[in-house]
């Protein structure tokens, strides 16, 4: 594996030379850094699978899933068409359905709940916690009915939802504790990796993730036998083996191609979850005692930083998103409207107010500039722009 240096980084390097171009600015997200990595060892691959002839499945598939079993500390793992797909067919194994209820946060990404409607269970929301914006809790607990039969818990943004007490909780009660890993490959909680604390943890390989694809793709990671062998029965029109049907299936597997790329990506994750963090202590100490910025807190020394997500609490970050824009550097939102307040999930009849932190941060919350190409001198200019326009401001209102 090609070790990276100081050197290999940053806007003047040759990762920052070749995935900029022409392009002015700090980029928000930048995959192409990461190709640039492993372009000749996957040009080799994809030559490998060609010869073959093997393009459904096959050796990169296989291959994959074991290295990444094997990363997570996982029995097996499933690679399926997207981290959306893994989520419904991780509640697919389970046979939920209609009649049942699942509870989330409703501070996630939306495929989450899309995952439970499209079984026909009723999606059951609670808020995130105040400090951390991961899953209340206790909230989960006092929302369990007769009709739950699992539970969600989205580790947001590279940080791990704390699953010590609930996991074990969850099963005495019957009730299966699936997690949503999609940002956080990487992450270990105690040693313990994501998706290793409840029955099953789910991936999503979106270009743009810790650990991402070329394209989408995702997995299923799982100690049960038999799961895994329903999971890559459901994922491939219900059975493994050509025409041998023995349940109703899905078509959803992981491309070997993609395969083929996380392969070679997962030997530098942990290398890259590093470089995060330190990317992460310079936005720290450059942010830090910030008049209106809220820092994000690594509550249980779990982050990976998929995401650098800042509060601006004095009303004006959509202004400051579009005074960044304009200086060049991208910022993004994740997410301006809490799941209950969608119309895709209006029937959920959840009121305005229902979950006064997740409505709160929407309109506060602002992804920094985060991958592992950045400098420590662009993020001191990130921040240095962040504190030009909120003195300014701050001038004007005096």
């Amino acid at each position: 594996m090609k070790r990276l240096h100081n050197e290999d980084y940053g806007p003047h390097s040759r990762l920052g030379a070749a995935g900029r171009g022409l392009t002015m600015g700090i980029l928000f997200s930048a995959p192409q850094y990461e190709f640039d990595i492993i372009r000749e060892e996957w040009l080799k691959s994809v030559q490998q699978i060609a010869k073959n002839g093997v393009f459904v499945g096959g050796p990169a598939v296989s291959g994959f899933e074991s290295s990444f079993a094997s990363y997570t500390g996982s029995a097996g793992a499933v690679g399926v068409g997207s981290g959306t797909d893994a989520l419904f067919l991780a509640l697919k194994a389970l046979g939920i359905g209609p009649g049942d209820e699942v509870i989330t946060v409703s501070n996630t990404f939306i495929a989450t709940v899309n995952a439970i409607n499209h079984t026909g269970a009723r999606p059951v929301l609670v808020d995130c916690d105040r400090s951390s914006y991961l899953i209340d809790l206790e909230q989960v607990k006092a929302c369990v009915t007769s009709r739950t039969k699992a539970i969600i818990p989205v580790h947001l943004y590279g940080q791990m939802t704390d699953l010590r007490e609930l996991a074990p909780w969850a099963e005495a009660q019957g009730i299966a504790v699936i997690e949503d890993c999609a940002q956080a490959a990487g992450a270990r909680l105690f040693g313990k990796a994501a998706g290793s604390w409840g029955i099953m943890g789910c991936f999503s390989f979106y270009p743009d993730k810790n650990l991402g694809a070329l394209g989408d793709g995702g997995a299923i990671i799982s100690s049960s036998p038999e799961i895994l062998t329903k999971l890559r029965k459901l994922r491939n029109h219900g059975g493994e083996a050509r025409y041998q049907h023995e349940m109703p299936g899905f078509n959803s597997r992981l491309d070997p191609i993609q395969a083929a790329a996380l392969q070679i990506k997962l030997r530098y994750l942990e290398e890259w979850s590093q470089r995060r963090r330190e990317i992460a202590g310079w936005y720290d100490k450059y942010l830090q005692d910030t008049d209106s910025v809220i820092l994000p807190k690594d509550s249980n020394a779990s982050h990976v930083y998929h995401l650098y997500v800042i509060r601006i609490d004095n009303g004006r970050r959509d202004e400051l998103k579009k005074h960044l824009q304009k200086k060049g550097i991208l910022t993004a939102v994740q997410y301006p409207v809490p799941i209950h307040l969608t119309p895709a999930y209006s029937s959920l009849a959840y009121a305005e107010g229902a979950f006064p932190n997740s409505e709160k941060f929407a309109g506060e919350i602002l992804s920094l500039p985060m991958h592992i190409a950045l400098s420590e001198e662009e993020t001191a200019a990130v921040a240095s722009e962040i504190k030009s326009f909120l003195n300014v401001n701050k001038k004007m209102l005096v």
